[in-house]
């Protein structure tokens, strides 16, 4: 059995020891006989901090560094090892949200496990994702389904893995949601319990404990979604060339894919995921709610598969 000072995480399938308190993240309590990545906090020697520009990245297929001025430099190794050098104690909130994000996004390419920017929700025993753009209303979408019982296995990240037969599987993250104000007013949730995300003060983090999908489950399709300025909302397949830039498009961190030397790898996994799986584009328009349509229209959409499939 494995034993440590730092508190034990469960997330993304993995287990996850860390010096950082992650009040996100499922607490394991019992032994456990292996951990998966140590998060350590560490002070780093890191020579520039005066830029107020945007991130920075050095990268290399083994390790990859990025500094978030007057917050903190990260350290992703060989997809085991997560170091944290903050640089603004005050900063926890926004030191958390680049560490299960953009940190767990780069370490799950490193242990060749794909991560898709969007919402997973389990449907009739099988994992649809809703990727998109920042914005398009993924986690707002994925909140209309948990509205009518339906439970949630990501939000932001979306792990897939292949099984030995080649089939695509979805591991959930961790039990919870980023929401804007007006979805949470669309649907009567009390803010009040409820802390903003950092500087977007109108975005909560909401938790999901109770309908969250704590087991792996078949992919059963993807729909990509997207904002346009027609008034009705439309649905088609995406064909078969263009699946593997969909794919390539809504992976996270896709920027770092190449750097890493993971081209061949990525293609590799978009192919088993395009022939196992259906990928669907859909339109909505920007200027109204349409997230209780778009549940429609999902749901009516894999129930005509499957019976297609039959």
């Amino acid at each position: 059995m494995i034993e440590t000072s730092k508190q034990i995480y469960h997330a993304f399938g993995l287990n996850i020891a860390s010096d950082l308190t992650l009040p996100e993240l499922p607490v394991i309590n019992q032994p456990i006989e292996a951990i998966d990545i140590m998060i350590s906090r560490k002070e780093l020697d890191y020579v520039d901090d005066s830029a107020e520009s945007a991130s920075h990245f050095v990268v290399n297929k083994e390790k990859v560094i990025f500094h978030v001025p007057n917050t903190a430099v990260f350290v992703i190794e060989k997809g085991t090892t997560i170091i944290v050098s903050p640089l603004n104690e005050t900063k926890q909130d926004h030191i958390r949200l680049y560490l299960l994000g953009t940190c767990m996004g780069i370490l799950l390419l490193q242990r060749r496990i794909l991560p898709l920017h969007g919402s997973a929700i389990e449907i009739d025993g099988k994992a649809y994702a809703i990727v998109g753009d920042s914005g398009a209303g993924k986690s707002t979408l994925a909140t209309a389904f948990l509205q009518r019982g339906y439970q949630l296995l990501s939000d932001d990240v979306i792990p897939i893995v292949l099984t030995a037969d080649d089939k695509p599987i979805v591991i959930p993250s961790y039990p919870h949601q980023k929401l804007w104000s007006n979805t949470l007013d669309y649907y009567g949730t009390d803010r009040s319990n409820l802390k903003s995300i950092f500087d977007r003060e109108t975005k909560f983090a909401v938790p999901v404990t109770d309908q969250f999908c704590t087991k792996a489950l078949p992919l059963g399709g993807v729909f990509e979604l997207t904002k346009t300025t027609n008034q009705a909302v439309s649905i088609q397949s995406v064909e078969k060339l263009q699946q593997f830039y969909t794919l390539f498009r809504h992976t996270y961190r896709n920027f770092l894919i190449q750097q890493i030397g993971l081209m061949d790898w990525h293609f590799q996994m978009a192919t088993k995921i395009a022939s196992n799986n259906d990928l669907f584009k859909i339109e909505r328009p920007s200027d109204r709610f349409t997230a209780e349509t778009l549940t429609d229209l999902i749901v009516t959409t894999i129930k005509k598969e499957a019976a297609i499939h039959e």
